[in-house]
């Protein structure tokens, strides 16, 4: 089953057979390839095209199953980028060619379809990825009506034949890497094999691997996914099993390998809707593909040890199948059926329909009753004014303090932390995931909170039994922990699902053992206190969980905002037990579409939003800008944040001052005065005197007052591409503003010179003498102005050119350019809106 017979010619052999049978002279380099010898041909026109000589023990009908299937798939959609066959001279779409030793080779050109294979492009983006499913179940639609004898074939390939690879695990040298196999091999025979025979069948191209996928490299727009090379291993299969070869190879070298076939399969089932069977069985058959794989390399190393082909996804096979043996089959099918837009825990529906229509059989969590005791719904999310600038829980006794004076403050006893809220709490190392777009934070809450006194009894809402439970000891863990489980009768069924109760005391545990009847309305357990409870302010975390996922005695209470609808479908609302009144809420806030609308309808188009995909950033701590769902933005775009976001320091002195006074310099105040002498203090003596302005363009307004005043005069040299403010007579000096979109050029009294770049400009780095060669630029449009009837007022200069591309000025630029202007009897303007006050540290 696993004989190859590769057949063996050279690139001489390529042109001659191109030449002979075509009638071409090509210039041919070898290319890769399991089991057919491949060749790359340019003829003298630069016409690309691909040769591909068989095995000898290929058939006919097999290369003329890859022919008509191109066919096929040419007249379904002429719009496919795909391979076309190439006639010999004599009009045959299959030649021969005999070998040295007299064997005989069945061969064919195909068209050479260019770009670069997805192996060996970076990044993979979700737009990239979700083009790679698009194409693949475009082309297995098209395939849908396709037949051919030759397709109905055994392959080692094909996935319903994975048990095949029983026999080939010795081949394995590692025990652990046995192990692995083994069990996903169990997985599949267990789970998926049963389910096969009921799902749709099809010829398929069965061989999507990343470096069969080809990109399209042109640089113009979004990459994407164009073609799929090699159809040689096509055969009549399970359709489903198309898409579990395209997920299983670009799923490798990925942080997050779940989160990228999701976006392959949102494609795919864009294109070609898959049945939720089909859904079913894919993450196993993904898994049942990996592991053929590695057996294959593992019995080739012994047979072919010289064609390194075969062992190019070897070690990333098992580093991912490594990394799937810790992701439990049913959550990878719940983000499966996210991806398709499915409700993704298909028990999440009947839970909700049966505790929405048995309000009467469901008791209370506390007493009071959470239904009419009055509560203080705090806001802990990323944008809540009332946690300031806390982004971690840093000071777990000062949050408490915090909380529960919010509490008595407005006579209450209870306090509800919000469910599906994301929290900056959650912001430390301790929650950080690594994802194929950088790190993710688990910060969406997927419980309810409420905080009460230590010690306050928690009631059963529902008749159960204890699941398990666990002191959870690890800082900011749950502490002590118990789960209960619930089967209710629905739709003639025997429903089941969980409750969550964490942060408990200690004695919480005490007499419990799994099995446990607890029945409606048993104080059972109690809140803990802090550190006991995890370390946490006294509160109960209550959960609903539709699906375990077999954990015991814990389960995750927050997520990450990429996987928030899949723990949102196993973790439904607990108010459908708990039963806060709705308008104790606040309203939520506005999604990005919503934002984007409002700003449409009533915001000026030339403020504009950066990126495709807009942040809607809600908080700032240092150096760093939070969004909604608390993911990190390092800021090196933010304009001029001196000391960071929301400095501790600087925040208090402002809390400070405006509860005193904040009004002008109209009035004598010691303050002014004060910071004026500090101020000049810093700087060289000519410079004394202090203008206090509310921005950068006003400063920059300013200085061209003071300028044109003392000079009389208007004509101003600017260096290109700066800029220097956003009102109009600074826009008007400022060529990233004047030549750019929407400009008009430059006014007739505004003359450029050119930026003093000594990587791309016209003198170099290595020049030391740059710096006076681009200063005199300066000279020479004081000297057209002079030849004009004019004099120069002002040159204005970043002390760092910030638009034109953070460019340091070279030794001497600024003495030279400066001693030019003050010869013309012109005032030298040093723009440090962006660079100056202490922005460069000690050079400040």
């Amino acid at each position: 089953m696993l004989n190859n017979n590769k057949p063996y010619f050279t690139v001489e052999d390529a042109s001659r057979i191109a030449l002979e049978l075509y009638g071409l002279s090509v210039e041919a380099r070898t290319l890769p390839g399991e089991r057919d010898c491949n060749f790359h041909l340019k003829t003298g026109t630069g016409q690309e095209l691909l040769l591909k000589i068989a095995p000898a023990v290929e058939q006919l009908e097999t290369i003329d199953l890859q022919n008509k299937a191109l066919e096929h798939l040419a007249a379904y959609d002429r719009a496919l980028l795909l391979p076309h066959v190439y006639p010999t001279t004599e009009g045959k779409t299959i030649g021969t060619v005999i070998n040295a030793y007299g064997t005989t080779h069945f061969l064919r050109i195909l068209t050479y379809i260019p770009g670069k294979v997805l192996a060996e492009t970076r990044p993979h983006t979700p737009e990239l990825l979700y083009s790679l499913g698009s194409l693949m179940g475009t082309i297995d639609s098209a395939l849908q009506d396709f037949t051919h004898p030759a397709a109905h074939r055994t392959l080692k390939w094909d996935l319903q034949h994975t048990s095949w690879i029983h026999d080939y695990l010795h081949y394995i040298d590692q025990p652990e890497h046995r192990e692995i196999v083994k069990h996903f091999l169990t997985q599949f025979e267990t789970h998926a094999l049963p389910l096969l025979p009921t799902l749709r069948m099809s010829v398929i191209h069965n061989d999507a691997n990343d470096y069969n996928v080809l990109v399209d490299d042109t640089g113009a727009g979004a990459r994407r996914v164009v073609s799929v090379l090699d159809f040689g291993d096509m055969v009549n299969t399970y359709t489903i099993c198309e898409l579990a070869i395209a997920c299983a190879y670009t799923m490798l070298h990925k942080s997050d390998p779940i989160a990228a076939a999701a976006h392959i399969i949102s494609g795919y089932h864009k294109a070609f809707a898959l049945s939720e069977a089909e859904i079913e069985v894919l993450y196993l058959l993904i898994c049942a593909r990996l592991c053929i794989s590695v057996v294959n390399s593992a019995y080739q190393q012994k047979v072919e040890p010289e064609n390194d082909y075969l062992l190019i996804s070897e070690q990333p096979a098992w580093t991912l199948l490594e990394q799937l043996v810790n992701v439990h089959p049913r959550l990878a099918h719940y983000t499966f059926r996210s991806a398709c837009q499915l409700m993704p825990c298909p028990n999440n529906n009947a839970v909700i329909d049966w505790l929405e229509n048995n309000t009467h059989n469901i008791g209370h969590v506390v007493e009071p009753d959470l239904q009419v005791v009055k509560n203080v719904v705090f806001d802990l999310s990323m944008g809540s004014r009332e946690l300031g600038n806390l982004t971690e829980l840093s000071d777990v006794e000062m949050f408490t303090r915090q909380l529960f004076d919010r509490m008595r403050v407005e006579r209450s006893q209870v306090g509800i932390g919000r469910y599906n809220e994301a929290r900056p709490i959650y912001t430390s190392d301790q929650y950080k995931l690594a994802g194929n777009d950088g790190p993710e934070w688990r910060t969406i809450h997927i419980g309810l909170d409420i905080f009460m006194e230590a010690d306050t009894p928690i009631l059963a809402p529902l008749d159960g039994v204890v699941h398990s439970f666990r002191n959870n000891d690890s800082p900011l863990d749950y502490g002590p922990t118990i789960i209960l489980q619930h089967t209710v009768s629905h739709n003639e069924t025997q429903l089941l699902f969980y409750t969550l109760y964490g942060h408990l005391s200690a004695d919480s545990l005490e007499g419990l053992y799994e099995g446990k009847p607890i029945s409606l309305g048993t104080p059972f357990c109690k809140i803990g206190n802090y550190p006991i409870n995890g370390g946490w302010p006294p509160h109960l975390h209550f959960q609903i969980i539709t699906d375990l996922l077999d954990r015991i005695g814990e389960f995750p209470g927050v997520a990450r905002p990429s996987q928030r609808e899949v723990w949102l479908s196993i973790c439904p609302d607990p108010n459908l037990i708990a039963g806060i009144p709705p308008e104790s809420f606040p309203e939520d806030d506005l999604s990005i579409e919503e934002i984007r609308k409002e700003r449409e309808e009533h915001v000026g188009k030339s403020l504009s939003i950066s990126y495709q995909k807009p942040l809607k950033i809600v908080r700032g701590s240092m150096q760093y800008l939070y969004d909604e769902d608390g993911r990190a933005y390092l800021d090196a775009v933010n304009n001029v944040s001196h000391v960071g976001h929301c400095h501790p320091r600087v925040v208090r002195a402002g809390q400070e001052q405006m509860a005193v006074l904040n009004t002008n310099t109209r009035y004598l105040h010691d303050n002014l005065v004060r910071y004026a002498s500090r101020l000049c203090a810093t700087l060289p003596e000519p410079l004394s005197v202090c203008f206090f302005v509310c921005s950068g363009s006003e400063a920059n307004e300013l200085a061209l007052r003071l300028a044109r005043t003392h000079t009389q005069r208007k004509d101003l040299i600017v260096v290109d591409v700066a800029y220097h403010g956003n009102t109009t007579s600074l826009i008007e000096i400022s060529p990233y503003k004047f030549d750019g979109p929407g400009g008009t050029g430059a006014p007739p009294y505004v003359h450029k010179v050119p930026k003093p770049d000594v990587y791309r400009g016209e003198y170099k780095q290595n020049d030391l003498h740059a710096g006076v060669k681009y200063a005199r630029y300066v000279e020479r449009a004081i000297q057209e102005v002079q030849n004009n009837g004019s004099e120069v007022a002002a040159f204005i200069c970043e002390s760092l050119l910030g638009c034109a591309g953070q460019i340091v000025l070279p030794r001497h630029y600024l003495n030279e350019a400066y001693s030019h202007i003050r010869n013309a009897g012109g005032v030298c303007i040093a723009d440090e809106v962006q660079v100056g006050f202490g922005r460069v540290g000690t050079h400040f």
